[in-house]
Formats: C-alpha cells, sequence, structure tokens
C-alpha cells in the first residue's frame, strides 16, 4: 500500500502499540510528573484543535523556547502532526540571533517556558509578526503588555476537544526547523520533511545504531531545542521506551543521577561537559550507573579518559556518535564491529574515539582541497561530504551560496577526517579549527584529547597562533583540575612519544575556565578573539 512517511505515523503506531508506557518529566528537583503516550496524544489532539481556533494556517512556523518536558512534546506531536512547522530555539544564543531566527522564521506563534519570559520581554520591539505567546508551565501571573494574546498553555487545552481529524500530509512537506548555532555570520535554518525525519529515526534505531527497544528507559540530556534532542523524541515512541525527560535540570547532576536510579535509567545521550559533571558528582557522593546499559556521547570532542571512567568505574558502555543540524541529527555512530576483538590493544583503546560507520541512507567520502576523492585507508585526511535523504538540500531563505552543496550533489560538512576501509570515520578537526604549520595539517582535536588524558587537566582547547616562520602553530590553552599543580614545560612533555614530536604545542595557557557556546560546546571562536593577537616567536615546529 502506497502510505505517506510521516511522524503521524509514529505517533499512530505508539498510541496503538505503547499507548501505556510511561512518559516522565521532572517537575523541581525532588518531584516529577507521570503521564502516558496515550495522555501526551491525547492532548496534542487537543493542542491541535487550540491551534486551529487562534487562527492557525497550513505550514505556519510555531515556534517553542521550552526545556525538556512533557509538554514540550506533546507540541511535537500536536504541530508537526496537525500540518505546521514546529520551530524550536535555542534560548541560549545571544539576544539578537533569537530575534533574527524569529523574524527569519516568520514565526506565528512562540509557545515558552516561563523562565524565558525575561528574554520575550527584551525582544518584544524587535518582533513584528508573532501573533502572541503561549506560557506553558501553569502560571496565574501571566506577563502583562508582552504581545496582545498571551495565553496559558492549559487554559489553552483545557477548552478543546481530544478528538481530531489528523490532516492527511504529504511525506515532502516541512514539519520541524532547527537553527544553526551562528558561530559565523547568521544562523541559518534547516527545514526537515516528514519523510526525512521518518527515515532518520528507522535508521537511528537499527541494532547496529542505537538498537532501543520497548525495554528500555531513556534519558534525553541534550535539549530538546537542539537538533530534536537528537532525535529522541520520535525514536522513543517508535519503539515503545518509557522516556524521563530532565527539564531544566539537564545540567545539574544531582537531579540527573537521582532521575537514572529513581526510573532505573538504560540509555541516556548528552555532551561530554554533563557526562564529566555527573562522573565527577558519583565519584564524590559514592553513587553509582546500576542500570545504564549505554551513554551516548556527541557533539564536542571527548577525551579518552571520559570512556575509560564509564567502562572502568561505572561498568557502562559509551558510544561516540557525530551528527548535525543538517543531517537531522546522527550520522554516524561508533558500534564496534566483529574485527574488534583482533585488534591489537593499541587500536582498541583508541577505538573509541572514532565517531563510526554512517548511517542506512548516509553516503560520505572525504576530498583534497580540490575536490579529488581521498581513499579509505584511516590515514589520509579530508574534507568530510555527504548525501542522502536526511541531508539539508539548502537553507530557509537562503541564496544559492549558502547551501553548502556542491555541483554534484554532496553537502560539505566543514570537517576534516580519515576513513576507514569499513567506512568508519574519525573527524580529526573542523576545517576553519585545522592548524596549518608550514603548509602541513596538525588536529586541534587530537591534541586536545591528548591533553585531557593528563591526570592534572581538566579541560583542553587548542586554537592556532600566529609564527614568525610557521605561519601557524598550535597553542593550547587548559584548565587544571581542583589542588592540582603543573607547569608548561611538563604538560608539553606529556606529548611525547604521543604525537609527531613537531605537533607538539608551542605555548601553553593555564585558564580558571573554558568559553562555551550555547550548544555547550568550547567556543573556539571566542578563544581565537582573545588570543588572536598572540604571537609566538622562534624556530617551532
Amino acid at each position: 500500500m502506497d502510505m505517506p512517511l510521516t511522524i503521524t505515523t509514529v505517533m499512530r503506531h505508539a498510541e496503538m502499540y505503547h499507548g501505556d508506557r510511561e512518559v516522565v518529566s521532572a517537575t523541581s528537583e525532588q518531584d516529577v510528573q507521570r503521564a502516558s503516550y496515550s495522555d501526551v496524544f491525547r492532548r496534542a489532539r487537543k493542542l491541535f484543535n487550540a491551534l486551529q481556533a487562534l487562527g492557525c494556517q497550513p505550514g505556519d512556523r510555531i515556534a517553542t523556547l521550552a526545556w525538556n518536558h512533557q509538554q514540550h512534546l506533546e507540541l511535537y506531536y500536536g504541530v508537526i502532526c496537525g500540518g505546521y512547522v514546529l520551530h524550536t530555539i535555542n534560548p541560549r544564543l545571544f539576544d539578537d540571533q533569537v530575534a533574527y531566527i524569529i523574524n527569519h522564521a516568520d514565526d506565528k506563534w512562540l509557545f515558552i517556558d516561563h523562565d524565558f519570559v525575561p528574554l520575550l520581554e527584551r525582544l518584544r520591539p524587535q518582533l513584528n509578526n508573532v501573533k502572541g505567546i503561549v506560557v506553558i508551565e501553569p502560571d496565574d501571573d501571566l506577563p502583562e503588555n508582552l504581545f496582545t494574546n498571551v495565553h496559558s498553555y492549559e487554559d489553552l487545552l483545557s477548552g478543546q476537544d481530544d478528538n481530531c481529524a489528523w490532516p492527511e500530509l504529504d511525506e515532502f512537506s516541512a514539519c520541524a526547523m532547527c537553527y544553526t548555532s551562528g558561530t559565523t555570520g547568521n544562523p541559518k535554518g534547516v527545514l526537515y520533511s516528514h519523510r526525512s525525519l521518518l527515515l532518520h529515526t528507522l535508521s537511528v534505531s537499527l541494532l547496529d545504531t542505537d538498537g532501543l527497544g520497548l525495554n528500555d528507559v531513556i534519558l534525553p540530556l541534550v535539549p530538546m531545542f537542539h537538533v530534536n534532542a537528537w532525535g529522541l523524541p520520535f525514536r522513543a515512541p517508535l519503539v515503545g521506551a518509557r522516556i524521563v525527560f530532565p527539564n531544566r535540570y539537564m545540567g545539574n547532576p544531582q537531579v540527573v543521577s537521582k532521575l537514572i536510579a529513581q526510573e532505573s535509567v538504560t540509555y541516556g545521550v548528552s555532551v561530554p561537559t554533563i557526562w564529566q559533571w555527573l562522573l565527577d558528582h558519583l565519584d564524590q557522593t559514592g553513587g553509582n550507573l546500576k542500570t545504564l546499559r549505554k551513554a551516548v556521547v556527541g557533539g564536542a570532542a571527548t577525551p579518552l579518559s571520559l570512556f575509560e571512567r564509564f567502562r572502568d568505574d561505572y561498568g557502562v558502555e559509551l558510544t561516540q556518535g557525530w551528527g548535525m543540524t543538517e543531517l537531522c541529527s546522527a550520522g554516524t555512530l561508533n558500534v564496534p564491529g566483529p574485527d574488534f576483538d583482533s585488534m591489537n590493544e593499541a587500536d582498541r583503546k583508541q577505538y573509541p574515539l572514532k565517531q563510526g560507520r554512517p548511517i542506512f541512507g548516509l553516503e560520505v567520502k572525504i576530498t583534497d582541497d580540490e575536490d579529488n576523492a581521498l581513499p579509505w585507508d584511516g590515514a589520509t585526511a579530508g574534507h568530510l561530504k555527504v548525501k542522502g535523504p536526511t541531508v539539508c538540500e539548502s537553507y530557509f531563505g537562503g541564496t544559492e551560496a549558502e547551501t553548502g552543496v556542491d555541483a554534484n550533489g554532496w553537502f560539505t560538512t566543514g570537517d576534516v577526517a580519515t576513513i576507514d576501509p569499513d567506512g568508519t570515520i574519525q573527524v580529526t578537526d573542523r576545517s576553519k579549527d585545522l592548524i596549518k604549520s608550514g603548509g602541513e595539517w596538525i588536529s586541534s582535536i587530537e591534541l586536545e584529547n591528548w591533553a585531557m588524558t593528563h591526570p592534572a587537566i581538566a579541560e583542553a582547547a587548542v586554537i592556532s597562533a600566529a609564527h614568525d616562520k610557521w605561519t601557524e602553530r598550535p597553542l593550547l590553552i587548559a584548565v587544571k583540575k581542583p589542588d592540582q599543580t603543573i607547569s608548561k614545560q611538563d604538560l608539553l612533555a606529556w606529548f611525547d612519544g604521543k604525537i609527531a614530536r613537531w605537533w607538539t604545542p608551542d605555548d601553553v595557557i593555564f585558564v580558571e575556565q573554558l568559553p562555551y557556546t550555547a550548544t555547550g560546546k568550547i567556543s573556539k571562536l571566542s578563544l581565537r578573539e582573545q588570543y588572536g593577537d598572540y604571537l609566538i616567536m622562534g624556530s617551532g615546529g
């Protein structure tokens, strides 16, 4: 039968076969709210009826500024399955970026957590096309004089019928939208079709990717406003897994550890910093991760020590993945293959640092500066390019020059990588973060990973510094662990025998903390702005 590949099919499947599975949301540091998928989809129907009553038209962008909780999941389905476009906005961006995103997307309604009312109050004079806002969390003190139309989410739903006729949708129609973080110029909008999100959901749910199932309990420690929480709001209902939302407490290790133990969480995803905070908290409190069978990390370079701590101290497999906003989220996951056990000990130890094999449907290649294809030998590094049904073809409202797609239909990711003969990818750097010393590339990621294996180092970042002879040389910026002392010379000596000698950074700057972007990555842009005039003198290299 010819049936459209839409997110509505995920909802119908989950409601039919997994309706009693639980959706848990933290409501405070101590309390949680419990519902079922049937409850969520019943309220999503009420939401769809409310959007119609508000006069929303098919294709309208409906934006959210919200944390990870049940109501946000209701918005995912009520908006998307209703024929509108769910636009999740990152509230951690600069005010002018948030205003630009809302105006550029031409958002009609904003659904916001009460936390973000002050943000909307600051932005109100810049927002011309927004028809009104809906405050998600129950609150009797709705903001006055903010917009003409201000509603309480619960009041909006309370007057609606919980039955509706979901529209029949074209699988190629837009259903969701995310903007890039805008580290170079204005943020760019990525529109997802029903088809692309459904294919991505199916691909990442296969056994040798995430392998999620009915008996899993999922904890998304990445925001629902960041690439759809890496697709988990679609994957969990598809397979019938329980889902535990941490709300605004993703960065609170005490709450996170309590949720893992209390809800018997089996699977979690997050960026390296959040996982490090959690393990530090467990080390200090004597906690454990008894129920957790698998954790996934991505979004930034991950030190080998984090994989080792998960495995050796807590018996948990930490798996690395790689993806982009432009790829519907995940592009690869590093699940060891049948050859893993036959590798030598050194290769097995380093294997977790690889990003893994591509998901079904994603084609990859690496090229040199002249766009010539490079070999998959695990050693030759080149510009990583991808194509497939889950890859962004062009940016919303962008010019032809902004597509990132070359004449042959390959999307340029901006990453530099090697590819093993079996297709396993290892990202060695972002193109803009590579250090070109005397015409040769140096990977800042590899230097950072080795620096963070030193027992005295908590965090590290490597940027290029101007050099009087070699043009660029690596500059290491490091954060010491509490109560640890180490000299520049000792840290530089740590690299001996681990990397090519000429890769060794020329200098070290110790700082109290590193700057982070709105998506939890170390901000190399901020570091380059701060240390851009740093000049290294001498023979170097």
